[in-house]
């Protein structure tokens, strides 16, 4: 019923957006960034990471900035960038280990990528620098691509990946943390995956919910679409629900992240306003090509309560 009301809700603005919400920007810092996807907010809401790419998406690297003072640092590259593709960082609760994922090779001595697994660095405290990049080898990794990790309180591991236990295309897994180790991975079934992509999963600190993207479904907008299903008493996934057509668009949405003390959910999107209309000038032309909503992939927030 849970998945019904929110439903419910999304149509009628009587609770989770109200008629004042409207997606924007997530940081004035961002805007520069042609390419930006993927979000992770310490706990103190001082410190974010984030991927940003090129415009065809071959180079990718993991940023950061720190809010000093109240005002946000200039971005910098992460201290464990490789020349490889780093993308969807995930910071623990604590604040002391950074998830991300990568196509960079087990060794340092080698220059071949590799297919792509869930990586992390630690640290002792928030000033301290980050550790040498771990591999969080098997069960979690394959010899197929592992996606977008996101992390219970708990310990448990959600993700995405394509393996032998997938109901189509890129699933969502989990791998529990029991007894100081992760379990086989467990596909989250049919309530959340399909014979299609499903990808991009964020996991509530206390596993009561489940975003992720869905592809090109019956009930989507036209790409990929954000979705969220709840647990119910028994602890089992309710049938996902799209989070309709104020946060979604026809074009690609896709990493979610939720922060619940501010009951804001940010989000990456290739959303595109670009008109196409006279222009008396270039500089008119320009600024309407150049718009935030241009089609490039950039990180979007709105507040909702989920």
């Amino acid at each position: 019923m849970k998945t019904i009301y929110f439903w419910f809700v999304l149509l009628t603005f009587a609770n989770g957006i109200s008629q004042n919400e409207t997606v924007v920007p997530a940081f004035d810092f961002l805007i520069q960034f042609t390419n930006c996807r993927d979000f992770t907010l310490s706990k103190n809401q001082d410190e974010i990471y984030f991927t940003i790419q090129n415009t065809t998406e071959e180079i990718s690297r993991i940023a950061y900035s720190k809010k000093i003072k109240n005002k946000w640092t200039t971005p910098e590259l992460v201290s464990f960038s490789s020349d490889h593709r780093d993308i969807e960082p995930f910071l623990s609760a604590d604040g002391l280990r950074l998830y991300f994922s990568s196509n960079r090779p087990l060794e340092d001595t080698s220059n071949q990528s590799k297919d792509y697994d869930i990586w992390y660095v630690e640290r002792k405290d928030a000033k301290e620098k980050w550790s040498h990049p771990i591999n969080i080898g098997i069960p979690v990794n394959s010899a197929k691509d592992e996606f977008y990790p996101s992390v219970a309180l708990n310990g448990n591991l959600y993700f995405t990946s394509e393996n032998d236990k997938s109901l189509g295309k890129d699933d969502i897994f989990v791998c529990y943390w029991k007894n100081n180790s992760f379990t086989n991975p467990e596909n989250l079934g049919t309530a959340i995956n399909t014979s299609g992509y499903e990808f991009n999963a964020f996991i509530a600190s206390d596993e009561s919910f489940l975003l992720f993207t869905g592809y090109k479904r019956d009930d989507g907008l036209g790409s990929g679409d954000l979705y969220i299903s709840y647990k119910d008493t028994n602890g089992n996934w309710q049938l996902a629900s799209s989070l309709g057509n104020i946060i979604n668009s026809k074009a690609m949405d896709y990493c979610p992240y939720y922060d619940r003390d501010t009951h804001t959910l940010y989000f990456t999107s290739k959303r595109n306003h670009v008109t196409n209309r006279h222009f008396e000038t270039i500089v008119e032309f320009e600024k309407e090509i150049n718009q935030y909503e241009n089609g490039y992939s950039r990180i979007y927030k709105i507040n909702i309560k989920l």
